[in-house]
């Protein structure tokens, strides 16, 4: 099968390299003119600096006037280039009235240059002669107070650092209101939210029946496909439940069992007592109704309660060498961390297939839980394509406690979809390792960030390789997956800051989540409107 790679990241943005590359230019011209002023020719004509003679011509191309080296603009732009250099240094060195000047010169040519630009014309001797005699002359000036070549390297050299540091800085700051838009609710699904809490509350039939469905026997009956998803959001999971039972025969014979919290457990049932599912039976459950849940079988509700944790989390750390991204609340969210739990929560079931909530899916996934996971408990798709998806990526391998039990190597794979043997899950006592491991990075010295490294502890040498095309991932930061990759995938995963529901989603993959939302519902149609 092909292997796909995202693009590498740059390091910098393009407009340092920009600058590097004027920086080059600069310092070539400084060094031509510097070797041309030990011959101290006091004040260069144009005709000596240049002796070109332009030809002007009909339909010009700017861009490769003033590539080119036998035009005007070319020069002009080469000599501009150094005096901006000159600029920089002469107001390090406080001179600032060589500075104004050379700005004066740089605005002339840039006026110039603009001028050609519109009128579709080349630069004439004329035009350019004044110019290039003024910047001549203040560069020459410039080279009098010795800023040489050397002093313009290290000048630039402090400047291009200075910007990489700016150039960083706003990285982190983009990083952090990417997250704050991706956990802002919007206005539309809060709107139906609140239609749909008043649905609820003022409806006894809709209660009555949810009571009535939640002891239905298929609930437990292991001769159906189970699918469970823990999530608030409404929109998304109906979408994952839409979009699951549009891609198989017989939708009857699927499951869904439900997890919220309490304040999204009224619009959940609302939702799916109130709309069609073809015949499909789902569940919904209160995870504040799990009596089981406390601080000794939860450890990340320990967490959720320490007040150095709550300050790392909500209010943000101080120091600069922590990232954003490690200091995201949704870590501490017990719907995030449940997935761990699922034996405890349907002890009657042997095999379900766990969705995140930001998923589409587009094949038939019932064969996943005909699988055979080779006594295994995951059944999940590696991410080691790339050498950064490996265990000691995501661990830290320093302390004892990690490196003396993992392979470092060991592959990565994905949480999202994922098909769970729970019956070898219970004999591999897969949630007391979790709970082990928790404890052990009460510290959060072990890992940083969520339930993908307690993941991959949990269920370390008990993971079962998938085909790649189960499980297609990034679609939420991607921009440039493979059409090839995501037509084959049974399921797309919009992880990353960019949700479907979400402004800041990527265009060119949004209609994939969009056509299993039910635009048709009242209460939607009418909060999107409004």
């Amino acid at each position: 099968m092909r292997r796909y790679r995202r693009p590498a990241r740059r390091k910098v943005s393009l407009w340092i390299w920009i600058l590097l590359g004027l920086f080059l230019i600069a310092a070539l011209l400084l060094f031509f003119v510097h070797h041309h002023h030990e011959n101290r020719v006091e004040q260069p004509t144009l005709e000596k600096n240049i002796g070109i003679k332009q030809v002007p011509h009909e339909g010009l191309n700017f861009t490769e006037e003033i590539l080119s080296v036998t035009s005007f603009a070319r020069q002009l732009g080469d000599q501009m280039t150094l005096a901006k250099a000159y600029v920089i240094i002469a107001k390090e060195h406080n001179n600032l009235q060589l500075a104004w000047e050379l700005s004066s010169k740089i605005r002339s040519c840039q006026l110039l240059l603009s001028k050609a630009a519109m009128r579709g014309k080349p630069i004439t001797l004329d035009e350019a002669q004044p110019i290039v005699k003024g910047l001549s002359s203040l560069i020459y000036k410039a080279q009098d107070a010795h800023y040489d070549i050397a002093t313009t390297i290290i000048t630039m050299k402090s400047h291009i650092q200075a910007l990489e540091e700016r150039a960083k800085a706003a990285t982190v700051q983009s990083t952090v209101f990417g997250q704050l838009a991706a956990e802002a609710l919007p206005k539309s699904l809060h709107c139906l939210n609140i239609k749909l809490t008043a649905n609820w509350l003022g409806n006894s039939v809709l209660r009555e029946l949810a009571d009535e469905k939640s002891n239905s026997p298929r609930l437990v009956d292991n001769n159906l496909y189970h699918f469970c998803i823990f999530s608030d959001n409404v929109v998304a999971t109906s979408t994952v439940v839409n979009s699951t039972i549009s891609n198989v025969d017989h939708p009857k014979q699927l499951v869904f069992h439900i997890v919220t919290n309490g304040v999204s457990y009224g619009p959940m049932q609302a939702w799916f007592l109130g709309n069609d599912f073809k015949g499909s039976t789902i569940e919904v459950q209160n995870i504040e109704e799990f009596s089981w849940l406390n601080l000794t079988y939860l450890p990340v509700m320990k967490q959720i309660l320490d007040a150095d944790a709550h300050a790392y989390y909500y209010e943000g750390s101080q120091d600069p060498k922590v990232e954003p991204k490690f200091q995201n609340p949704k870590h501490l969210s017990l719907l995030n961390h449940l997935r761990f739990y699922i034996p405890e929560i349907y002890p009657l079931l042997e095999k379900v297939v766990f969705l995140d909530d930001d998923v589409v899916v587009q094949k038939d996934l019932t064969p996943l839980l005909s699988l055979d996971l080779h006594g295994n408990v995951n059944g999940a798709v590696e991410t080691c394509l790339e050498v950064f998806h490996r265990y000691y990526k995501y661990l830290n391998f320093s302390n004892p406690i990690i490196s003396s039990k993992i392979d470092p190597q060991t592959c990565g794979w994905a949480f999202g979809m994922n098909v769970f043997d729970l019956i070898a899950w219970k004999k591999a006592n897969v949630t007391a390792r979790y709970i082990y491991w928790q404890e052990q990075n009460s510290d959060r010295m072990l890992w940083k960030l969520g339930t993908l490294p307690p993941g991959l502890l949990a269920f370390y040498g008990l993971t079962e390789p998938l085909d790649r095309r189960w499980h297609v991932l990034g679609l939420g930061y991607d921009l440039n997956i493979d059409n090839r990759l995501i037509e084959s995938a049974a399921v797309i995963h919009f992880n990353g800051n960019m949700k479907p529901w979400l402004k800041l989603a990527i265009g060119r993959y949004k209609p994939l989540w969009e056509r299993y939302v039910n635009h048709t519902h009242p209460f939607l149609h009418d909060c999107a409107t409004s």
